[in-house]
């Protein structure tokens, strides 16, 4: 059967850069890749068919061979270019982990040999009072320990693991893909290297139990939702002689009844009343932390106006002692029920109100709707 085209086979036009290369034989190997295609001939041969094109199309100058003299020019009468050597650590990095059984979670599977303990993640919710202050937890979580009967070696007390035949002890195979070598984990062992003949009886031979553990976590003042604590070498036990994974927990901060968090600020509305609104004077404002903060209002504040009280928004993780601001936004309360006393007063009002001549010195909020209004109708 004649060979395609390798820029054909790669889905690149003839003047694609390295980069476009490598993406797309990435996405090719990632489809067809022999581990996530057992016993599929067809993927196998489209893994090798991309594995040559992209060893020819990455190299300048088997790639200026190939636009030369196509197929024909890389034969060089036969003798060909001979076995070539894919790093696919350093072509997939960390993607490598969802081929060989990590990823996914959170897994640590490296080529072959003792496995790294998974990490563990979990969702710590707090309210924004805790947010804003910091807090101490203790959190109940379970993971994987090293079995205590055993030791961790997953064998029967008295015994001890073999060496795995297939691989020799290595925890990998080398597996021939067209003119590359590709090594991946030993399927017999699973990538340990070894073989348990007369497992422990307490862990069935996977070396570790489940337990539960308490972790005191310390919350520092100024987290918000999406925030993570890591703590490293928590998580679950890895084979002997492997490190543990790390734990994480994500932060998710509770939506409170008053306040709101708009960044570093916090925002909040403020009940005024008439003759606080007309004649400004000192009102006294409590914070999310329970303080008391005096703030004197300007005389003719409008309802929805914003105050800003300085210093008492959300600190900053890096810098506790640098925080937002609070915005007050003012509403005027209009009361449901009123004394006799204050019907004669407001009733006075209203007569005085009735006989004033002449606008306001300052357009208030209804006389500004009014003339948006009135605009408005004109259009």
């Amino acid at each position: 059967m004649a060979k395609r085209d390798y820029y054909e086979v790669l889905s690149v036009a003839k003047d694609a850069g390295g980069d476009d290369i490598k993406k797309s034989f990435r996405k090719l190997a990632m489809q067809f890749h022999p581990d996530r295609n057992h016993g599929d001939p067809e993927a196998a041969e489209k893994f090798k068919e991309a594995s040559e094109a992209f060893e020819v199309l990455s190299d300048v100058e088997k790639r200026a061979t190939y636009d030369r003299f196509g197929h024909a020019g890389l034969n060089g009468g036969g003798g060909g270019f001979g076995g070539g050597t894919v790093d696919l650590s350093d072509l997939f990095g960390d993607i490598l982990g969802n081929f060989f059984g990590g990823g996914g979670g959170g897994g640590r599977r490296s080529a072959g040999g003792p496995q790294a303990g998974r990490d563990i993640q979990a969702v710590l919710d707090i309210d924004l009072r805790e947010a804003i202050t910091g807090v101490k937890r203790t959190i109940s979580l379970q993971r994987e320990d090293p079995c205590e009967v055993c030791s961790g070696t997953g064998a029967k007390p008295g015994t001890k693991p073999n060496p795995c035949r297939r691989c020799g002890g290595q925890g990998v195979v080398i597996q021939r893909q067209g003119i590359f070598q590709v090594q991946t984990p030993c399927s017999t062992c699973s990538g340990r290297g070894m073989i348990n003949p007369d497992p422990c009886g307490t862990c069935r031979g996977a070396g570790r139990s489940t337990v539960r553990k308490s972790i005191d976590v310390e919350i520092p003042p100024g987290v918000d939702s999406g925030d993570r604590i890591k703590y490293s070498g928590q998580g679950d036990a890895g084979d002997p002689g492997a490190k543990r994974g790390d734990l994480e927990f994500v932060i998710r901060v509770k939506d409170h009844r008053f306040f709101q968090r708009d960044g570093q600020n916090l925002v909040c509305q403020w009940p005024i009343t008439f003759s606080q609104a007309a004649l400004g004077g000192p009102i006294e404002i409590t914070t999310l932390t329970g303080d008391k903060v005096r703030y004197d209002l300007a005389r003719g504040v409008q309802t929805h106006e914003i105050l800003r009280v300085t210093g008492h928004g959300m600190p900053t993780r890096r810098n506790a002692n640098k925080r937002g601001d609070l915005l007050i936004q003012v509403i005027i309360d209009t009361p449901q029920v009123i004394s006799p006393e204050q019907e004669t007063l407001f009733r006075a009002l209203a007569e005085i109100e009735r006989k004033e001549v002449g606008p306001p010195p300052k357009k208030s909020f209804f006389h500004k709707l009014k003339d948006w209004i009135v605009t408005d109708e004109k259009k």
